[in-house]
């Protein structure tokens, strides 16, 4: 941590999972408006990080509204993909901005703009300064730690992890119910003994406080451990529940 930021100035991070659960109503989505709800006054702007969708302008209108129902103000695409891409732009829109959301789509993709456009230092000053940052689907998994990737797909042993924005100092999947975890499983698998990993049901989230501590909001977040034999899934985290961050 760089001289002189403290955790405390931090703001809680929020890893959505899209989708809102098999008992969520219709209407403002109760995630949306936790995250909106740490900003002290009302409406405040979102300035829109749509790198891992290649900033896709029929994406950016559909969050938007979700956005505003759940009662954001302006929401502003901060661009930086394709012909129209302006780095200078995006730095001032996102810097104006009370909330930095980070879209799904491609992680690897996502991960490679911010590097070539060289933005990853500035969001990093920004979120150590207490700037509100949020993500859904791959947009939570990019504000984690790290991700895999396969050289070869159809060869499980060129699996290899590459590293994401590491806001949050965790690991974590999204959406990976259905298929038992896979990815997420194998990224513990190239982890350290002991390492955590969480994986956020559809309709969930993933609360990484300041502190260090973890919550679950929304429904379920699963938990996997890395042993010394292998990644064994631990007991879920529940709304009501809170722990220490593990790996």
């Amino acid at each position: 941590m760089p001289t002189g930021i403290s955790a405390r100035t931090r703001a809680p991070l929020h890893l959505i999972a899209g989708g809102r659960g098999a008992e969520r109503p219709r209407g403002a989505d109760p995630l949306l408006q936790a995250v909106i709800h740490t900003v002290n006054h009302p409406n405040p702007s979102i300035a829109y990080l749509g790198a891992a969708s290649g900033d896709n302008r029929a994406f950016f209108l559909w969050i938007s509204r979700l956005l505003k129902t759940a009662g954001a103000g302006k929401v502003t695409l901060a661009p930086l993909c394709g012909r129209k891409a302006d780095p200078v732009a995006a730095q001032a829109i996102i810097k104006e901005a009370d909330i930095v959301f980070v879209s799904g789509g491609d992680v690897e993709e996502g991960m490679r703009v911010l590097s070539e456009t060289r933005i990853l230092p500035f969001l990093r000053r920004l979120h150590d300064a207490g700037k509100v940052f949020f993500g859904v689907s791959a947009g939570s998994i990019m504000l984690a730690r790290s991700w895999v990737r396969w050289r070869d797909p159809k060869d499980d042993a060129t699996a290899e992890t590459f590293p994401c924005m590491d806001f949050a100092p965790v690991l974590c999947d999204t959406h990976g119910e259905g298929e038992g975890w896979g990815e997420l499983k194998a990224l513990l698998a190239l982890e350290k003994v002991g390492t955590v990993g969480y994986g956020i049901v559809s309709g969930s989230a993933l609360v990484v406080r300041s502190n260090g501590t973890v919550a679950a909001a929304g429904g379920e977040v699963a938990v996997y451990r890395r042993g010394k034999t292998g990644v064994a899934q631990q007991k879920s985290l529940r709304p009501t529940a809170a722990r220490k961050k593990g790996g």
